[in-house]
């Protein structure tokens, strides 16, 4: 640090570092959403390739699956009502699939929208350092929570 930090360089580092704490908010969302994603898809897909005879020599181990155990009951004798719960259990799985993925793409588009504002006000921040008699390398390898925190100089 070879210049001095004025009130504007400290207000877009502040700035700064708000956007961060909210960055550190969205991943744990896009986490979540991909884990939900990824079960709901497992749950789809589970044991399927079994249930239809598609793995005859056993290569794969079948799976557990609320869908495949409603198939199996769907060919026993007296399978009454089988289709509708079988209905019910994809479309749930769909809807599962559906509200996960449009969590998932919220929150990136929120992450993207984020990270131009970002990018937007670190140009802002690295010429006011600058300006202040900060090389260019040092503006930009700034802690911009460091700089928020400090006082006038």
């Amino acid at each position: 640090m070879t210049g001095g930090v004025s009130a504007a360089a400290r207000e877009l580092a502040a700035r700064l570092s708000a956007l961060f704490e909210r960055d550190v908010e969205i991943v744990p969302r896009l986490n979540d959403a991909q884990r939900r994603l990824l079960g709901a898809n497992d749950r789809l897909w589970s044991g399927l390739p079994d249930a239809f005879g598609l793995l005859s020599d056993g290569a794969a181990p079948a799976g557990e699956s609320r869908i495949v155990e409603l198939i199996g009951d769907g060919r026993g004798v007296g399978a009454v009502g089988s289709e509708a719960r079988m209905s019910q259990a994809l479309q749930e799985t769909r809807w599962a699939i559906r509200s996960a993925f449009c969590s998932y793409q919220y929150a990136c588009e929120e992450r993207r929208q984020l990270a131009f504002e970002v990018g937007e006000l670190s140009v802002q921040l690295t010429e006011e350092l600058v300006a202040a008699g900060w090389s260019e390398a040092d503006a930009r390898d700034a802690d911009v929570h460091e700089l928020a925190a400090s006082g006038p100089r």
